[in-house]
């Protein structure tokens, strides 16, 4: 018997993704129609010994209640969410949960960091896990540039996959073999978390807890992993699947379109197709380039041109002659007569006018440089100037007919009087 955790934060966490953030949690944003870490149940589901699905995190449980219920009457697994009474660290609400993850007493469980998306090779990482006797944890790796890979955890690895080094985001190059943010683990895992806890029990009695974390607080990659490496016990899977975290919300826009295309080979019924709509298919409605995603609820017009790597959430309305490419629309967003939404989130209950233009910067990986992963610069240059990246519309945001909103980003409830270019509007 298998269980997965998978590791969602909470509401302090995910600041890059604001505004998106701010009215619905990171891990339920939806990409390709589906929240983020539904992907992850999905990829989880798949393997038949896996019995219970556990979400950890410090996000009130009311704000997760709704997900899970709707995950437990999806797929036939038990799927339970843990509630963290503060932040403890990527490893601190593991050890602090051990008692449920151990319940059962199943054989190993998968970890999967919830900011982090990809063809995930469960059953792939499984097998190599358990070819490898004395392995407590292995490690789903990739790629990176050598330029990406400080941005990351790092690995080094010996014979047989072993990994002799890891460094946490290492101040200098170390290698370009990057932690993806997934594991299996062995549950003897949980005598090396103790062993750091009761550490820091004693040293926290001698310091008076000075740093302000709790006394439960572990970091899994600085505190586990690192000093793991080298003792035979910690092994890596290099693995070419597509991989990316999402950090801010350009990151989105690119799993968007990667997930759409995941979808033609496992789930070519979730995307529109580009037939016309006589043959009965409900999702026909428009001009369509691959790969779209339309919910059932949404009302398009057949005038309107959509694609490709788009997402249309429920009950949005598109009007006659729109234009959509790279972007997602969520729930109840209205997309009035010929206007045009170019790699952009448009937020739920926002509406856009017609004739009006909404347009950001694609923030993709560099096509040229083999294994780029996605940049996430900060908000802000050095000059103080927003640097160009996609454009968001928050909740309820209300862009008058024939207004141009580039490379900018709008707050909730916002009635814009202007067009507005490389701003952020307040």
């Amino acid at each position: 018997m298998l269980k997965a955790v998978i590791l969602i934060g909470g509401p302090e966490k995910g600041t890059r993704f604001r505004p998106l953030s701010l009215d619905i949690p990171k891990p339920l944003f939806p990409v390709a129609g589906k929240p983020i870490i539904q992907h992850h149940v999905e990829s989880c589901v798949r393997i038949k010994e896996l019995k219970e699905i556990l979400i950890l995190g410090f996000y009130p449980a009311s704000q997760m209640q709704q997900f899970v219920s709707n995950m437990q009457t999806l797929y036939d697994v038990n799927i339970r969410y843990l509630q963290e009474f503060t932040a403890l660290g990527t490893a601190g609400g593991m050890y602090h949960f051990r008692d449920q993850i151990r319940s059962g007493n199943p054989t190993a469980f998968f970890v999967l960091n919830g900011d982090v998306c990809a063809d995930f090779p469960l059953q792939e990482l499984y097998d190599f896990h358990r070819g490898k006797n004395k392995a407590l944890v292995s490690i789903m790796g990739t790629e990176a540039t050598r330029q990406q890979a400080v941005h990351y955890g790092c690995l080094v690895l010996g014979k047989d996959e072993e990994v002799t080094h890891y460094v946490e985001k290492p101040r200098g190059y170390l290698s370009t073999l990057i932690n993806c943010g997934v594991y299996v683990c062995s549950m003897d895992i949980f005598s090396k978390m103790g062993a750091v806890f009761h550490s820091k029990q004693q040293d926290y009695s001698l310091l008076n807890n000075g740093n302000g974390k709790d006394r439960g607080h572990i970091q899994w990659e600085q505190e586990i992993l690192t000093p793991l490496a080298g003792t035979g016990k910690l092994f890596a899977l290099p693995v070419n699947n597509w991989w990316s975290q999402i950090k801010t919300a350009g990151s989105a826009i690119y799993a968007n379109r990667h997930y759409l295309a995941l979808y033609k080979k496992a789930h070519p019924d979730r995307l529109a197709s580009a037939t016309s709509s006589d043959n009965g298919n409900a999702n026909a409605v428009c001009n369509i380039i691959p790969d779209v995603h339309i919910h059932p609820t949404a009302s398009v017009h057949p005038t309107a041109m959509l694609g490709p790597n788009v997402s249309i959430g429920s009950g949005v309305e598109i009007g006659p002659g729109v234009r959509v490419r790279e972007s997602i629309i969520l729930e109840n967003a209205v997309i009035k007569d010929h206007s045009l939404i170019l790699h952009s989130i448009v937020g739920r209950g926002s509406q856009v006018g017609m004739w009006a233009r909404v347009e950001g910067t694609p923030s993709d990986p560099d096509p040229n440089k083999p294994f780029a992963k996605m940049e996430n610069p900060p908000l802000f240059n050095t000059d103080g100037r927003l640097n160009p990246s996609i454009t968001i519309l928050g909740y309820a945001v209300n862009v008058p007919p024939e207004m141009i909103v580039l490379n900018s980003i709008v707050l909730p409830h916002k009635e814009l009087s202007r067009s507005f270019k490389n701003e952020i509007i307040l």
